[in-house]
């Protein structure tokens, strides 16, 4: 069907998808395999929910829908660059991809409306499902199939266009439409993503160990965050792009200037790209304060940040993070805020506040760290007290 894959990719472009391309509904059976062995190697410790009934399932698209022919490919642009412009209290950095709306939520609703949009257009019903990363499907493999991009070493896709700044979509369907073929491009000898990561999450070429990523560190993980990572942390508190910021491919990626994570509208006389619109972004929270974060309530919590992916780390675990951010900045200014943390928040943060306030390290932190030896009753947390207020002798005899 030549005129329903013209169809699919102009009106992809149309309803503001940068990228689009299609491949077969065939099983995805080497990266099935792959994935799998990560599974059972311990790579992708930490995420209960991506287990290998999930993998088996997403590496099919025939099990995810009966009858199912293709599989449509599509990518969002998200590269954009931060307004640096906030000053005042010390300030943690917030992964590019949560500095809108949830892009789970949006791109759903814009593949919806996309499959509704092609019935119409084909004159005829078809079956589909639709899928972004929070589903079985297995996106990237998809998208490498497709054309769309190939893989990083850093195990992100990344694309000619827009370098690895894309959310992904798939719509798997009972459409026959020609496959695309996939690139012929590589990162060759280029290893710039594997020297730079701080933490040496990725093992190896195209292996990432998960519980050393600091995404997943100031995600997913619900616990302590190791002591000989936190140093390692910097300023992140919400992701990390550096394996993406130093990437060779990302730096000529075409910026994204209007985008329904943002719901912007379109500036006159603005220069467009392919599928994408020329309006200029307004304050995206690419840094967050971290004092106003750890003193934030749950319901000031919910409210900020509300529609947004940082929900998913939950106000303790932001606040976590916001810890660590800030005794690697050794903050002075935040020591007050660390001090009512150590005193009055939960135990994960006191935990990590203990932790900040070491590394601080000034005499009001120190004084705090005393009186808490003597308060304190959990033992995790006392433990980090204690381990805070040596660092604090060793360093200061």
């Amino acid at each position: 069907m030549a005129d329903a894959k013209a169809i699919a990719k102009e009106y992809a472009l149309e309803l503001g998808f940068d990228l689009v391309r299609v491949t077969s509904a065939e099983q995805f059976a080497q990266d099935r395999e792959v994935v799998l062995e990560r599974l059972r190697t311990g790579l992708m410790d930490g995420l209960p929910w991506f287990n290998e009934s999930r993998v088996q399932r997403g590496s099919d698209p025939a099990v995810l829908l009966p009858e199912a022919r293709s599989v449509i490919c599509l990518g969002l642009n998200y590269h954009r660059q931060a307004d640096d412009s906030e000053s005042g209290h010390p300030r943690g950095r917030v992964a590019v991809y949560a500095w809108g709306r949830d892009y789970h939520k949006v791109m759903k609703r814009m593949m919806r409306d996309y499959v509704a949009g092609m019935r119409l257009r084909l004159g005829e019903e078809f079956a589909a499902r639709w899928y972004v990363d929070d589903g079985p499907m297995l996106d990237r493999a998809a998208a490498n199939r497709s054309g769309l991009g190939w893989f990083g070493k850093n195990t992100n896709l990344l694309t000619s266009s827009h370098g690895s700044w894309v959310f992904l979509g798939q719509v798997v369907t009972d459409l026959s439409l020609e496959p695309d073929p996939p690139l012929k491009k590589t990162c060759g000898a280029c290893v710039r993503c594997i020297d730079e990561c701080p933490t040496g999450a990725i093992t190896a070429p195209y292996t990432i160990d998960n519980t050393l990523c600091i995404s997943y560190l100031t995600i997913e993980n619900r616990g302590e965050i190791p002591p000989e990572l936190r140093p390692l942390m910097g300023d992140w508190v919400f992701g990390c792009d550096i394996c993406q910021d130093v990437c060779p491919v990302n730096r000529k990626a075409i910026l994204s200037w209007s985008s329904p994570l943002q719901g912007d509208a379109i500036s006159p006389g603005a220069e467009s790209t392919e599928g994408s619109s020329g309006a200029q972004y307004s304050g995206a929270p690419a840094t967050l304060d971290l004092i106003q974060v750890l003193e934030m309530s749950e319901e000031e919590f919910r409210d900020r940040f509300r529609g947004t992916a940082i929900m998913r780390a939950k106000r303790v675990g932001l606040q976590r993070n916001a810890c660590v951010a800030l005794g690697n900045l050794k903050a002075a200014d935040a020591v007050p805020a660390l001090c009512r943390a150590l005193a009055e928040g939960e135990a994960l943060v006191r935990g990590h506040a203990a932790w900040a306030l070491g590394r601080i390290g000034d005499a009001e932190a120190r004084r705090a760290l005393e009186v808490a030896m003597g308060e304190e009753s959990d033992p995790w947390v006392l433990g980090e007290v204690a381990e805070a207020r040596d660092y604090i002798r060793e360093a200061v005899p």
